[in-house]
């Protein structure tokens, strides 16, 4: 599943394609995703024109007129792609995790505006499209999560007082949406070990310092992913045909068995399964 980096890589691939432009028509093939798609779902697309294109956490934002807003969430296996018109595109997808061109099959939803058309792709349709009709009823929909890592309510004082008391280790705070929202499990191992944190470490032990550490360190990844393209995992390119760079940068995850890239370090990364997840850390730089 695509983290905050990947969704804000394609929050900016569609805002500067659709921001402004009218959507001309509307498909909707397959109306079984995640959540079922509305029958009153073409009035918000049809004849109107797209604000813009927001992100919390993982969620696609849609802005539309009269107070309107469309989530996406893109689910396991749910790609956007765009599609010209007038041109044949090499690479259509914007996404993450798939083949960088438009599959054949699953796609769902088409907006189609005056020049081009994106389109919903999502095999296992664990994705989904959800309507929300003010802004009211917007930031109640996220009221259930945390703070982004970029938040200023995301701070010393928030984080500390959250783990007091807690017997859960720190890895899986990180992954949990409900203390702060679109950090994955990429990234939690990435920010631990930047932060010099064993991940199984139990988040009640963790000292002002080390909370400030993973503060800091989690704006300082996560940027750095976003400005780097995200990281294509498998076969990613996006409409440009660009790979994300970002997992050439990975220092422990999927880094098994390599020689820790701390200087001074000759330990190996080791991976243990934690709450089903694979962690990976090294043990001698991370307490």
């Amino acid at each position: 599943m695509p983290e905050l980096p990947e969704v804000e890589i394609v929050r900016q691939s569609l805002n500067k394609k659709v921001k402004q432009k009218k959507v001309k028509k509307v498909i909707v093939r397959n109306r079984n995703l995640r959540l079922k798609i509305p029958v009153n779902f073409n009035s918000y697309f049809f004849n109107k024109k797209i604000i813009k294109v927001g992100r919390f956490s993982k969620y696609l934002i849609i802005y539309l007129p009269e107070d309107n807003y469309c989530l996406i969430h893109l689910g396991m296996s749910g790609t956007i792609h765009i599609v010209n018109n007038k041109s044949v595109n090499k690479y259509t997808n914007t996404s993450f995790y798939n083949s960088p061109f438009l599959p054949k099959k699953h796609n769902h939803v088409e907006l189609v505006f005056e020049n081009f058309k994106i389109i919903y792709n999502d095999p296992r349709r664990f994705g989904f499209f959800q309507l929300i009709k003010s802004n009211s009823d917007l930031i109640k929909r996220f009221n259930h999560l945390g703070p982004e890592p970029f938040d200023k309510n995301f701070n010393l004082n928030y984080v500390y007082n959250f783990f007091k008391g807690k017997n859960k280790d720190i890895k899986n705070f990180l992954l949990d949406q409900k203390f702060v929202s679109g950090i994955g499990n990429i990234y939690a191992s990435e920010i631990l070990f930047l932060s010099k944190i064993n991940p199984i470490k139990k988040a009640k032990l963790l000292s002002k310092k080390e909370c400030q550490k993973i503060i800091i360190n989690s704006r300082k990844i996560l940027l750095k992913a976003i400005s780097m393209g995200g990281s294509s995992i498998r076969d990613f390119k996006d409409a440009l045909g660009f790979k994300g760079g970002f997992q050439n940068e990975f220092k422990v995850y999927q880094q098994e068995g390599i020689e820790c890239k701390n200087i001074g370090c000759s330990d190996l990364i080791r991976k243990k399964i934690t709450s089903n997840r694979s962690t990976f850390f090294c043990d001698s730089c991370q307490k």
